[in-house]
């Protein structure tokens, strides 16, 4: 079968479409066919290897896996044998840690449930990650409730449409902030204020929000806290790529010295905790209409490295998919 590996740090240039064996799976796996993935930035951050700080998990001069992809919708084409909740056949999203291939195997459990109908699988997969990233931010560590005001800043990216789109669906007047190339998208996904920031910046509005998620920490953390209800939260999930050495950890830093001293709660370097129980609640707000994904763009699997390319220079506007055709086993 076709799949994607790399075996040492650098450019999307170190990316190789190899063809590697068939994964087996165990008792209590599934084998997937993989129909499409999608890229997120943790795919170029682990491919650089980058900030250096990661390294001393991810392998100090070359990676210790291989794999990119975090997120996936398929087929099952087989199970094992303590498998009871999926059966070939089964059209199926979720997460895997090598999703840039033609089969993936995974554990049943906790990783993969039946895809949103109505959904293609180019959409199903726009959703694991980044939406799961979302919804967790905002009904879990927010609690976003009817009524509050919540702002999101980087609206038009990965996570940002999901996030408008579940802040609406949890009752919130929202305000996203993102380019003027996503202005209309960001309208159109439900955003009830949309600012654009090359003409206006949303530090000095005068508005106070109840929730800010902050996607892209390209304004100062007081400049955040000035726009800040007296009690509000801010919620900083990622950031710009910063610095080679430690990337966005002295904003975490900044954000965990200082929740201590404040009355407003300060919320450092959201990461997602992939679940079954998430995807089944995202599943319920697909089908209801409530959320859909925002698509940029489209590649088939030997344009994985073009895909990758796209998301580190920032130019996304949405989420960026690979489709995957692997022939029938």
């Amino acid at each position: 079968m076709k799949a994607i590996r790399y075996h040492s740090y650098g450019s999307p240039d170190v990316i190789k479409l190899q063809d590697v064996d068939k994964p087996e799976i165990g008792d209590d796996d599934v084998l997937i066919r993989v129909r499409a993935a999608s890229v997120n930035a943790g795919d170029w951050h682990l491919l650089r290897g980058l900030p250096y700080i990661f390294r001393a998990q991810a392998g100090l001069t070359r990676p210790k896996a291989h794999l990119l992809g975090a997120d996936l919708a398929g087929e099952v084409v087989a199970a094992g044998r303590s498998v009871t909740a999926l059966r070939p056949g089964d059209e199926v999203y979720g997460f895997c840690r090598g999703a840039f291939a033609e089969y993936v195997a995974v554990p049943a459990e906790g990783f993969v449930v039946r895809k949103p109908a109505g959904l293609t699988f180019e959409e199903a997969a726009a959703v694991p990650v980044a939406a799961v990233t979302a919804l967790q931010a905002l009904r879990d560590k927010a609690r976003v409730r009817a009524g509050q005001k919540v702002l999101v800043n980087g609206a038009g990216g990965g996570v940002g449409p999901f996030a408008v789109q579940i802040a609406k669906a949890l009752g919130a007047e929202v305000t996203g902030v993102c380019g003027p190339g996503n202005v209309e998208i960001v309208r159109s996904i439900g955003a009830d204020h949309v600012v654009d920031y090359t003409k206006e910046d949303f530090t000095r509005s005068g508005e106070r929000y109840d929730v800010i998620l902050d996607n892209v920490a390209n304004r100062s953390l007081a400049d955040c806290r000035r726009v800040l209800a007296p009690q509000g939260i801010y919620l900083h999930n990622s950031g710009d790529k910063g610095g080679r050495w430690v990337g966005v950890m002295p904003r975490i830093v900044q954000v965990m010295l200082l929740s201590p001293f404040v009355r407003q709660s300060l919320v450092a370097g959201h990461v997602a905790d992939e679940n079954t129980d998430d995807l089944v609640a995202l599943r319920d707000l697909l089908e209801a209409g409530k959320i859909r994904p925002v698509i940029d763009r489209t590649h088939p699997l030997s344009e994985v490295p073009e895909a990758i390319t796209y998301i580190e220079w920032g130019h996304a506007r949405g989420k960026v998919v690979i489709t995957v055709t692997p022939p029938l086993p």
